[in-house]
């Protein structure tokens, strides 16, 4: 059902029109999937590892259409039904709630819990009760009269967003923390539904608590988590697709469809605690196999659309980390699955430790853990029950991909809602297991207080999860002695674990127990232990000097999450340890986030550590000043920023080097983003011009240079004799290339009016190329046309390489009207030809220049003749062709690798991997190399990024937090740009991926072409 798939949008290259093919998909005849199986029929249709069987729970008639499911404490099942997939918005969507009233172990009794809702995502016990998920609220649901039908229907939060139903707020989770946790992503804007799904989305609140908590416009796209007793509200770090889960530990594991398992690192309460450090992503995708990795399905006859992304995870959802307990050992531990229902299966992987994170591996090769041959079995999601066995949701339709992304043909067969009446529930257990006794002989409800306690260290994550729930509900005190046993016992470091968070839920937590939890033997119990200590620093300040006593750990986990909480207490002992903690792990880049996430007060005294410990044969060091000093730019004052300019431009014989230069670019880049320069920053001006004329690195050369774009240059006679020095060296044909650029680089630190014709004259073919590209930037900062007269005069002369950045000089923004006047008129008169532009200038030309100037550049630079279809039919005689692997991978590393691998070699990983496309038909590929713009889908758009400075800079939003973005563009190049920064954010709405390819290669080529792609 979810579709999360790669935009078209990318800049100018073959290998993005490989992008485009992987992403848009293959032209499919029709397919032979249209008639389902019976529920019975179904059973057979299935592959399992042998020491597992399958066998239905529930079944149409029964229930329909369904997405989430829980199991209550009375062995009662609440299952979601959402109707209303793809389009419909009705209110069709139900909760129904079943029961086995014969204990056979299958449900057959059918009640309507709740209807009339419009596409719900989500169910939970909480309370005597569920929560629902139904986008724009979270509702609360009771049955108060005990007929099975929901008489209360409260809502709890409101405003998420009402968009493409892929991208809805779904499947809340009770956390380890007592907090509930919605799975939630940013919204998918339609191109071909607004009507339908244009809702984006208000504030979220509590409605009956208006002036309470608030999170921004649809929670900017976060996971949201929430105590509706105390009515707290917070936004994650993070973001998930449709899924999400814990592990034994509260390891949050998040999900989109075209990256099968992921982490959240950091939470977002370190990240706020530092703004001024930037980071653009808080989680670790973890897969050693590919986030997209390949799959083994074994459908006949499958069900493909538009945008299927054959042979790879595409739909990836409900990911769930197996805490069962009934098992075979080897999926009884550190197991997640995810479902993949594009496909037709469910994929496994085992978790090991890696840092501070985790790395997934797989755990059955070139198969999956189940697979159907069924083109109609949608597993969407999975539930752990009180028997430890795995259920599995299945929508069980015919088409799971929704209809913006679907070609037109497909939507106007009408086969969209085959299925509507269909859908089971799967329960797959150990061979051995005995029958589902739970349905009719399950009553935790009641369960004394102290059988709840026992039932927390119990092996099976339900029974954990339900116990500690229903103890902080009920919250006697009487049992708070039970408790405190089960935290202190010996044999099960879970129960310990799950006590002390019940405790801690009940308020009758005690420093006591925190302290002997922080020695626990189990890391674990440790890890969460110091973020108990987190919660109580203020009252508990005696638990400080055992937290920091932790700093000789040796685990991994419990060193980074003391990092994270010691960023809170400043106090020379606990930046001490943070240092320490910092130096053992600096490899480890969340080391480094977490080191840093302390509050900027404190980075002085850390970049003096780093310094003195620098170490130039370890490349994190280098990176880690970096950061540090970007963070002193955009916060400290100029006493603190004077020495360390000081120490990075004057060359010490005998002391460390290799730091000079990352720190110089780090300043430069926390002072760019500034709202102000701090005082007395100017009196540096002298120091970092004789730095850019005379220090002997040239990387340090250039950072200072950086610095002064940002402070300027001084004034009066002063400035002219810097201009004077510069021209002199930059027309010095005895020093090399690259000096006399930088000379040229510092001609244009200020307006350089006077030097044009100077400019100009160094823009000669036989000049060295680095000389031409520096005089050509610097005539483009003249503020007027003169960069424009001068490139239209010379153009026949301009080398390629010149010519691209004279073309950038006509729409650097702000907008310079005159200039792209002279542009288009030039491409009207046919001096520049348009297909010179390149894609995304032609994209900047058509959609975001003035107005008075738009509709001329569209009139010019839009395609009215082509025909996609004659340039396939002339190459279906490639298809034909013998190809050469050997020779067409010439071509792919030719215009391919600076975005993309195959199988993770050769390459850039910028898009998608291309190794996968072996499973594509040839037809299918070569369909999609001479027609590119198929779709444009989420996660891939290119944006159009407009700051405060007046600059704009174009890339795909790769990952972004609540303090920042970083934008990915052509070759695999990443720019971290602070929020703070952002003028405006605009998807450029347009494929960036240009037609035309044919016209590069002839037909024997792409025949080669297509050989060495499918052997790969």
């Amino acid at each position: 059902m979810k579709k999360k798939l790669k935009s078209a949008l990318l800049p100018l290259n073959f290998l993005l029109l490989l992008f485009g093919m992987l992403l848009s998909g293959c032209h499919h005849k029709e397919s032979a999937s249209h008639f389902s199986e019976s529920a019975e029929q179904a059973l057979s249709t299935f592959e399992l590892p042998p020491g597992f069987k399958i066998e239905l729970i529930a079944a149409d008639p029964l229930i329909s259409d369904p997405v989430d499911m829980t199991i209550d404490e009375e062995g009662r099942m609440y299952v979601v039904e959402m109707h209303g997939y793809p389009l419909d918005l009705n209110h069709t969507g139900k909760v129904i709630m079943l029961r086995d009233t014969n204990g056979d172990g299958k449900m057959d009794t059918r009640t309507v819990f709740a209807d009339s809702l419009v596409l719900p995502t989500g169910v939970m016990r909480w309370k005597k009760g569920i929560l629902v998920t139904d986008p724009p609220n979270v509702y609360y649901m009771e049955d108060t009269t005990g007929d099975g039908k929901a008489d209360i229907k409260k809502v709890m939060l409101t405003g998420f967003a009402l968009t493409n139903p892929q991208y809805l707020v779904n499947r809340p989770i009770y956390g380890l923390d007592n907090w509930l946790y919605l799975a939630h992503e940013g919204i998918e804007e339609t191109n071909i539904y607004p009507k339908k799904f244009g809702d984006t989305g208000s504030d979220i609140f509590y409605p009956d608590d208006p002036e309470g908590p608030r999170l921004p416009v649809n929670a900017e796209g976060r996971t949201v988590r929430f105590r509706p007793d105390v009515h707290a509200l917070e936004e994650t770090s993070s973001s998930t697709q449709f899924g999400q889960t814990f592990d034994d530990w509260g390891h949050h594991f998040l999900v989109s469809n075209a990256n099968h398992i992921f982490q959240e690192v950091i939470a977002n309460r370190y990240l706020k605690r530092n703004p001024d450090q930037l980071v653009g992503n808080a989680t670790e995708s973890l897969s050693d196999h590919g986030d997209a990795c390949e799959v083994f399905p074994i459908t006949k006859n499958p069900e493909h659309q538009l945008l299927t992304d054959v042979g790879v995870i595409t739909s990836a959802c409900g990911i769930t980390d197996y805490q069962g307990g009934a098992f075979p050992d080897k999926f009884n531990h550190d197991i997640t699955f995810v479902c993949e229902p594009v496909s037709n299966l469910v994929h496994v992987d085992h978790l090991k430790d890696n840092g501070a994170t985790f790395t997934a591996s797989r755990v059955l090769e070139n198969k999956e853990f189940l697979a159907s041959t069924d083109a109609w079995f949608r597993p969407v999601n999975m539930y752990i029950g009180p028997d430890g066995a795995l259920y599995v949701v299945d929508y069980y339709r015919e088409i799971i991909e929704h209809p913006e992304w679907m070609s037109e043909s497909a939507v106007k067969a009408g086969n969209l809602y085959n299925g509507r009446d269909k859908g089971r529930i799967y329960r797959i257990s150990a061979s051995d297991a005995g029958p589902a006794s739970w349905t009719s002989q399950l009553n935790l409800n009641d369960s004394t207080d102290v059988q709840l306690v026992e039932k927390l260290s119990n092996p099976n994550i339900w029974w954990r999860r339900n116990a500690q729930r229903l103890l902080v509900d009920r919250n006697h005190e009487i049992v708070v002695p039970e408790l405190i046993k089960m935290a202190q016992n010996t044999q099960s470091s879970l129960g310990r674990l799950h006590a002390l968070w019940t405790l801690e839920g009940m308020n009758k937590l005690t420093p006591e127990l925190v302290m002997q939890a922080l020695g626990d033997p189990e890391p674990g119990v440790r890890e969460n232990a110091i973020k108990l200590a987190e919660l109580h620093l203020d009252a508990w300040p005696d638990l400080v000097p055992k937290l920091l006593a932790l700093k000789e750990d040796n685990n991994a986990k419990v060193r980074y999450q003391l990092l994270c909480t010691l960023g809170s207490i400043n106090t020379p002992e606990a930046s001490e340890a943070r240092q320490e903690l910092l130096f053992k792990d600096i490899n480890d880049k969340w080391v480094q986030i977490a080191a840093l996430s302390a509050s900027s007060s404190q980075s002085v005294a850390m970049m003096e550590g780093i310094l003195n410990k620098f170490d130039p044969n370890i490349p994190a060091y280098a990176s880690l000043v970096e950061r540090l000093a970007t963070m002193i730019g955009a916060s400290q004052n100029t006493k603190a920023i004077h020495p360390f300019l000081q120490k990075a431009v004057n060359p010490v014989p005998g002391a460390k080097s290799g730091w000079q230069a990352s720190l110089l670019e780090g300043l430069s880049e926390g002072l760019k983003s500034r709202k102000s320069l701090p005082a007395g920053l100017g009196e540096e001006q002298d120091l970092l011009v004789k730095t850019c004329f005379n220090h002997p690195d040239v990387d340090v050369r250039k950072s200072a240079r950086h610095i002064l774009q940002v402070v300027g240059l001084p004034g009066g006679a002063q400035s002219q004799a810097i201009m004077k020095q510069a021209k002199h060296l930059a027309e010095d044909n005895a020093l090399s290339p690259e000096k006399r650029a930088e000379a040229i680089h510092m001609l244009a630190l200020q307006n350089p009016k006077q030097y044009a014709s100077f400019l100009e004259n160094l823009i000669k073919p036989d000049a060295p190329l680095a000389v031409q590209l520096s005089a050509m930037q610097a005539l483009g900062t003249i503020p007027d046309a003169t960069v424009s007269s001068f490139v239209l005069k010379q153009w026949m002369e301009l080398t390629p390489g010149v010519r691209d950045a004279a073309l950038n000089t006509f729409i650097v923004e702000p907008f310079n009207v005159q200039r792209i006047r002279l542009l288009l008129d030039a491409i009207k008169e046919g001096k520049i030809q348009k297909g010179a532009l390149g894609w995304e200038r032609t994209v900047i030309l058509m959609r975001d220049i003035p107005d008075t100037l738009k509709e001329l550049a569209r009139s010019l630079l839009t395609n009215k003749d082509e025909d996609r279809k004659s340039v396939i039919q002339k190459y279906e005689a490639a298809l034909k062709l013998k190809g050469d692997p050997a020779n067409g991978k010439v071509i792919f590393q030719t215009n391919c690798i600076i975005c993309h691998q195959v199988r993770g070699k050769m390459g850039v990983a910028f898009g998608p991997d291309l190794g996968t496309v072996h499973n594509w038909t040839s037809e299918g590929i070569m369909i999609n190399i001479l027609d590119p713009n198929l779709s444009i889908s989420h996660g891939y758009d290119m944006w159009n990024v407009m700051l405060t400075n007046g600059t704009s800079k174009q890339g795909i939003i790769s990952t972004e937090t609540p303090n920042a973005i970083i934008l990915s563009s052509e070759g695999g190049i990443k720019t971290t740009i602070a929020r703070q920064n952002i003028k405006s954010l605009k998807t450029m709405g347009v494929s960036a991926m240009p037609v035309g390819f044919e016209k590069k290669i002839n037909k024997q080529q792409m025949a080669d072409l297509l050989s060495f792609l499918r052997a790969n």
